[in-house]
C-alpha cells in the first residue's frame, strides 16, 4: 500500500480485532509491566502476581530510512566518545564545578568518586550500556529529514528488552493480521528492521563477566542488577536477565538486589582486593564473589534517601566489581556534557569532539557525530549562556525551546511559554545547572495507541533510541568492546511533552522504515 495512506483507517471491528490479538500476544511474550496504580490499587495485588500489557500501537510508525541508518551509524563512535569523556576526570570536574551547588545529586555523587580516588580504585573497568535518544527533525516541508540527538543516557538505558518483544508483535501483527484488514496491507510489504536490543545488551554484560577473569576469591563469580524497590517496570529487565541465563559457555548468575538493600547482602573480602561479595537472602548457603554490577536504580535523587544510601553507592564504586556504570561514566551522561559537545562552534568555543575520538577517526565520522547535534545552550554567564537567559526569558523567543536539569528520568524537562514563569521561582544562582535546547520539529505522523485496553487514534511523536555496548580499560585507556545493539521506538500523543513509557505518557513502537 501506498505509505502516504498508512497506517490505515481501521473500522470499531478491526480494532477491537487488534486490541485482542495484541493483548493476548502481549501478555503471552512478557511485553507487560507491573500493573499501574491507575489500572490497580497496590494493596490488590500485594503477592505481585499481575502483569499488564504495556501500551502499544496497532501498527508500527513510518520511519524515513535515511533517518534510521543514520542514528544507527554513529553509535560506535558515539559509544567511543562517552568512552573517552569518562576518562577525562579533569573536563569532568570542570563540568561539576560548573554546574556548581545548584544540583546537590551531582555534587554528591562527585564527593563519592573523589574518596575512591584517594583510596585508589581496584578496578578499572568499566561497562556502559548506552541508548543515543532522537527525533526526526525537518526544517521545511521541502527539506531533507534528519536525525537530532534528544539526549545521550549512561545510565539505566532501559526498555531494551521490551523493544525487542515490540518489534516481535509487529512482524507477527504484519504477517497475520494486517492482510485481512478492509484496507490490507499485503504480508512481508513493510520494512521492518531486527531488533535484538535484549540479546545486545546482554551480550554487553556478558562480555565484561567474561573480562573480570577468574574469581580471586573461593566463590564462582555473578552479575547483579541493581534496582529499585517495587519496579513497576521489571519484565524489560527480566528478558535481559534471562538472555544472559541463557549462556552455557560460560554459566552467568544473575541476581536482582535492591538499591536500599546493597549494604544488607553485599561485603568486600578481606585484603586489598576489595572483591564484591554477595549472598543470596533466599539463599543464604551460597555467596558469589559480584564480576559486574549492571545498575537500573541509583540515576536520581529519590534513589538516596539519606546518608546510607550515599554509603551504599560508595561501598560499590570502591569495588573490584566492574561497574555499569561507573560514577564517572554516570557524570559523562550529565546534559551539561551534552551541551558542551554540542553548543554551536564559536571562535572562543572551538569544538571539543576532536579531542575524544581515536586518531583514526575520520572526518567524516566527526561530522556524522555533529551532525546530529540539535543546538543546545549553557544558562551561566559565558556569552552563549547570556543569549540563552534573553531566550528563555522572553515569552515570544522560549516558545522553540526546552529547558531540561542534569538528571535522567522523565517529568523533569519544562517546556515553551513555561520556562519563564518556572526561572523566576529558581534563584538565579542555580541557573546553571539546566541546559536550553532547540525543540525539534519533526514531520507529522498519526498512529493508533492501545493502553489498558483502549484504543487512542491521533497525530503521533515518535522518539527513536539506538543502544551500544562499549567495554573499556580507564587506566590504560584502550576499549575491548564496542557494538551497536538494537533500537527503541517510543511513540507519544503529540500533546504530550514527555516520552517516558513507564512514566505513562509515552507507549512502545518499533519501526515500518519508508
Amino acid at each position: 500500500m501506498a505509505m502516504t495512506h498508512y497506517p490505515p483507517e481501521i473500522t470499531a471491528s478491526e480494532g477491537a480485532r487488534l486490541t485482542e490479538v495484541s493483548k493476548d500476544w502481549a501478555l503471552a511474550h512478557g511485553l507487560t509491566v507491573r500493573p499501574p496504580p491507575a489500572v490497580l490499587a497496590a494493596e490488590a495485588d500485594s503477592q505481585n502476581i499481575l502483569a499488564t500489557a504495556v501500551p502499544v500501537t496497532l501498527f508500527p510508525s513510518p520511519f524515513p530510512k535515511v533517518c534510521f541508518e543514520q542514528g544507527v551509524a554513529v553509535q560506535k563512535a558515539y559509544n567511543e566518545l562517552y568512552a573517552s569523556i569518562s576518562q577525562d576526570e579533569e573536563f569532568l570536574a570542570a563540568m561539576v564545578k560548573e554546574i556548581g551547588d545548584s544540583d546537590d545529586f551531582i555534587t554528591e555523587l562527585w564527593k563519592v568518586h573523589l574518596r575512591v580516588k584517594e583510596e585508589g580504585y581496584v578496578q578499572h573497568k568499566s561497562l556502559g550500556l548506552f541508548r543515543s535518544d532522537y527525533m526526526v527533525h525537518q526544517d521545511t516541508a521541502g527539506s531533507g529529514p534528519q536525525v537530532k540527538q534528544v539526549e545521550f543516557n549512561t545510565i539505566a538505558s532501559s526498555f531494551g528488552g521490551l523493544s525487542s518483544q515490540t518489534s516481535q508483535l509487529h512482524q507477527h501483527l504484519s504477517s497475520t493480521e494486517y492482510p485481512l484488514l478492509s484496507n490490507p496491507i499485503a504480508r512481508d510489504s513493510l520494512s521492518l528492521p531486527p531488533n535484538a536490543s535484549a540479546a545486545g545488551l546482554a551480550s554487553g554484560i556478558r562480555e565484561a563477566f567474561i573480562s573480570y577473569g577468574a574469581p580471586r576469591t573461593n566463590h564462582s563469580k555473578c552479575v547483579i542488577f541493581l534496582v529499585q524497590d517495587g519496579e513497576r517496570n521489571i519484565f524489560d529487565q527480566k528478558h535481559l536477565e534471562y538472555s544472559l541465563q541463557s549462556s552455557r559457555d560460560p554459566v552467568v548468575p544473575v541476581f536482582r538486589l535492591p538499591f536500599s538493600q546493597m549494604q544488607q547482602h553485599t561485603r568486600l573480602a578481606d585484603g586489598e582486593g576489595r572483591e564484591l561479595l554477595y549472598t543470596p537472602p533466599q539463599l543464604v548457603a551460597h555467596t558469589f564473589e559480584v564480576a559486574v554490577i549492571y545498575m537500573r536504580s541509583g540515576y536520581g535523587p529519590g534513589d538516596y534517601v539519606g546518608p546510607d544510601a550515599w554509603e551504599s553507592r560508595y561501598h560499590l564504586e570502591r569495588s573490584a566489581a566492574i561497574k555499569c556504570p561507573s560514577i564517572l561514566t554516570q557524570i559523562a551522561g550529565t546534559k551539561k556534557v551534552q551541551q558542551v559537545l554540542a553548543t554551536p562552534e564559536t571562535p572562543s568555543n572551538p569544538s571539543v569532539l576532536g579531542r575524544y575520538l581515536s586518531a583514526d577517526t575520520s572526518s567524516s565520522s566527526l561530522s556524522a557525530l555533529s551532525a546530529t547535534f540539535t543546538n543546545i545552550y549553557p544558562l551561566d554567564t559565558s556569552e552563549a549562556g547570556l543569549k540563552a537567559r534573553q531566550i528563555a526569558t522572553d515569552p515570544a523567543l522560549c516558545k522553540g525551546y526546552v529547558l531540561k536539569p542534569q538528571r535522567e528520568g522523565g517529568g523533569n524537562n519544562v517546556y515553551r511559554g513555561a520556562i519563564p514563569e518556572f526561572l523566576r521561582g529558581v534563584p538565579e544562582a542555580h541557573w546553571p545547572s539546566y541546559i536550553l535546547m532547540e525543540l525539534i520539529t519533526p514531520p507529522p505522523v498519526s498512529n493508533t495507541i492501545l493502553r489498558n485496553g483502549k484504543l487512542e487514534h491521533g497525530g503521533v511523536i515518535c522518539e527513536l533510541g539506538i543502544y551500544g555496548t562499549c567495554l573499556w580499560d580507564q587506566q590504560a585507556k584502550t576499549i575491548s568492546h564496542n557494538d551497536q545493539v538494537g533500537y527503541l521506538l517510543r511513540t507519544k500523543g503529540d500533546q504530550s511533552e514527555e516520552g517516558g513509557v513507564a512514566a505513562g505518557f509515552g507507549c512502545m513502537d518499533s519501526c515500518a522504515l519508508v
